[in-house]
């Protein structure tokens, strides 16, 4: 009888499971379900300081986090939903002093101005900055270390536009 209740009860699971094919994923994404395509366009360098590489990785990388998180279809233009942006900063600063007053850690800064659309749902479009940051030993050149921490950064940032858009963290 017990084995009965179990069997019973583990079907309407996977049944209930089943059913929940909405505007939810399991990464938690919450998408309207009429939702089916995503556009991205390049963001624009409007920093002082120019990354040449710093456009299409982020780009990129946001193509990469939406197709394989979500089960939207990239597009290049006029999608369900719509990501544009530019990139505001990318800059270098002393973040630390050591004990005998010289810098100890720098502090690479991204920050990006990023619109949102939702054509499904407008409630959800937004305009918003993010910037992240990443510390560095300032006995190193930046040059030595830059393509790590810009990689680190650009995948914070691609999180926080991916989160913000159709998480709503």
């Amino acid at each position: 009888m017990k084995k009965f209740f179990f069997w019973a009860i583990s079907l309407c699971v996977v049944l209930s499971l089943a059913g929940c094919s909405g505007g939810y994923s399991f990464t938690g994404a919450s998408i309207p379900p009429e939702a089916k395509t995503i556009s991205i366009k390049q963001f624009p360098n409007y920093a002082s300081t120019v990354n040449p590489q710093l456009s299409q990785n982020l780009y990129e990388q946001l193509q990469q986090m939406f197709s394989s998180q979500t089960s939207l279809n990239v597009t290049s233009s006029d999608g369900d939903l719509q990501i544009s942006g530019e990139i505001t900063d990318y800059s270098t600063k002393a973040s630390s002093i050591s004990s005998t007053d010289n810098v100890a850690t720098n502090r690479l800064t991204i920050t990006i101005k990023v619109s949102f659309s939702n054509r499904f749902q407008p409630s959800a479009d937004f305009n918003h900055s993010f910037s992240r940051f990443r510390d560095y030993n300032a006995s190193l050149d930046l040059s030595a270390v830059e393509a790590g921490l810009v990689e680190e950064i650009v995948t914070e940032l691609c999180e926080d536009i991916f989160n913000k858009s159709v998480v709503n963290w």
